[in-house]
């Protein structure tokens, strides 16, 4: 099953653009599942339906899922405390009653993030369009499970279930009960969850869109997320330039409006496959007019981008050099930090970070410089004679 991610600043109509490509792809006889995040339903209001917590079809080929999470909370949270019951006995806690409970910050991404893993692992759709939310939150969303799955590693590494048969000894000589079998139990459950979503947002079937409106907001608001994205290793497959005003514009203000269109536009052609949407003179609404709108395709092109390490010699044809190369399209220098921790590299570009484990090879070298040239942060290592194999 292929997989499309739209997402774009708040107020460009990436729900709108959502809604029409999957739309036209069920129209091509593709069975097509669009999963929202909003609070509100605005994709029904596109579509001119209602959608809601279950999958609802709305044509032939398209269901529309708007995923509940204050019912996915409350089932967690009520799942957890049967399985904690004793640790909140000891501590005197009292416990929660489903009816009181609300969804907690954080909620609502975990809810779409499962719900995503849940139809892509699905044989009922061809494809699955997702209405992200704007791009900051957006993001954020696509960064937090492999964030997650680190934490999970750090606080309860796997090693340490090897010595469950201690547990109970260390609890005595320590006076304090020792994390019990269910917190490894459900750590362990949490991380097969979490890469399971990492799973389908790496597959090569799955594909990220942008969606701007040309203007010098959204080509800050584009730059940004085409960087923050490279620092995920990934990169948009196009960028729909939405509300595109037509060239013959009479009235001055549009006139003027039209002309600031048009020079975004024809900056993002040289960097970006951009295609037109056009404006309809009122918002969406209904079928007819979201096929108006003429969005493209999706077609079989991943988003995925490799970050290869380069085994050669030093410029001087001395020591053997390792270069690290990590795309990051509009990256300046004075924005770039790296930090490396362990067999980590912490990697910042102005306000986005991610921590990324380095490569085998790499592991058993020392980071020799960097550099960052052609949109391209290049990262040399020399191989550490006290850790790499003698003769290789």
């Amino acid at each position: 099953m292929r997989t499309l991610l739209i997402t774009g600043p708040g107020g460009s109509g990436r729900s709108t653009v959502a809604a029409a490509t999957a739309q036209a792809a069920a129209g091509n006889r593709t069975r097509t599942l669009l999963l929202g995040a909003d609070r509100g339903d605005t994709l029904g209001a596109a579509l001119g339906v209602v959608t809601g917590a279950a999958p609802v079809r709305v044509a032939e080929n398209l269901s529309v899922w708007r995923p509940d999470a204050t019912e996915s909370f409350r089932a967690d949270l009520t799942a957890f405390q049967e399985r904690a019951s004793s640790a909140l006995q000891l501590l005197g806690a009292a416990r929660l009653d489903a009816e009181e409970l609300t969804p907690l910050p954080g909620a609502e991404e975990l809810t779409l993030l499962r719900a995503l893993r849940d139809a892509a692992l699905s044989e009922a759709y061809d494809l699955l369009v997702v209405d992200l939310p704007p791009t900051p939150q957006a993001l954020a969303l696509l960064a937090l499970p492999e964030e997650l799955r680190r934490y999970l590693r750090r606080l309860l590494p796997a090693e340490r279930q090897a010595a469950r048969a201690l547990r109970p000894v260390l609890g005595r000589l320590a006076g304090v009960p020792m994390p019990s079998e269910w917190l490894y139990d459900t750590a362990g459950r949490w991380d097969v969850e979490l890469a399971a979503v990492e799973a389908v947002l790496a597959d090569r079937n799955t594909s990220v869109r942008l969606v701007a409106e040309p203007g010098p907001a959204g080509a800050d608001a584009v730059r940004e997320a085409v960087l923050a994205l490279a620092l995920r290793g990934l990169r948009p497959d196009r960028l729909v330039a939405n509300r595109v005003l037509p060239e013959s514009v009479e009235d001055t203000w549009l006139a003027g409006l039209g002309v600031q269109q048009r020079k975004t536009l024809d900056e993002w052609r040289e960097a970006y496959d951009v295609r037109h949407v056009p404006h309809l003179g009122h918002d969406p609404r209904g079928t007819d007019d979201l096929a108006a709108l003429a969005v493209p395709g999706v077609e079989a092109a991943g988003s995925t981008v490799e970050w290869p390490v380069v085994d050669r010699l030093a410029e001087d044809g001395g020591e053997r050099v390792l270069v690290w190369h990590i795309p990051l399209p509009g990256a300046i220098r004075d924005e770039l930090d790296l930090v490396r921790r362990g067999d980590e590299l912490v990697v910042t570009v102005g306000r986005f970070r991610r921590i990324v484990p380095l490569p085998s090879a790499l592991r058993r070298c020392t980071v020799a410089g960097a550099a960052l040239r052609e949109g391209e942060l290049r990262i040399r290592f020399t191989p550490d004679p006290d850790l790499w194999p003698q003769g290789r």
